[in-house]
């Protein structure tokens, strides 16, 4: 298998379900033990996803292959969890990393499968 012929939507697919979902599993798991700076690096995380699906949301919005809702879902459900998170830090209430836990087996779910997919059909 020659890795260049992957598609960039395969590399989006290998760090939502290596970096980002396990990292979103260890923000739930750890809750408010996590080290105080962690609260600082989800907020600016959450300001990045806000920021990036945006513009992706509006940039390919007349984009048929675009899938809106994907921005979307990170715009209006992951920043504003996320974001919680980082503001309110070790005051945060129990629920939001029971979120946070639910999107990262979300995350790793989804583009595992969608990884396997797309290996399976080379």
């Amino acid at each position: 298998m020659n890795p260049s012929v992957f598609t960039s939507l395969f590399y989006v697919h290998l760090i939502h379900l290596v970096i980002i979902g396990s990292f979103l599993l260890y923000v739930g798991i750890v809750k408010t033990k996590m080290p105080s700076f962690m609260y600082t690096v989800l907020l600016i995380i959450s300001i990045l996803i806000f920021v990036a699906h945006g513009y992706f949301a509006i940039s390919g919005y007349n984009n048929p292959k675009n899938a809106l809702w994907v921005n979307l879902f990170h715009i209006f459900i992951v920043a504003p969890v996320l974001l919680m998170i980082g503001l309110n830090g070790a005051k945060t209430p129990r629920y939001y990393f029971q979120f946070v836990l639910m999107l990262g087996f979300a995350a790793i779910g989804y583009h595992g499968y969608y990884l396997v997919k797309e290996l399976v059909q080379r």
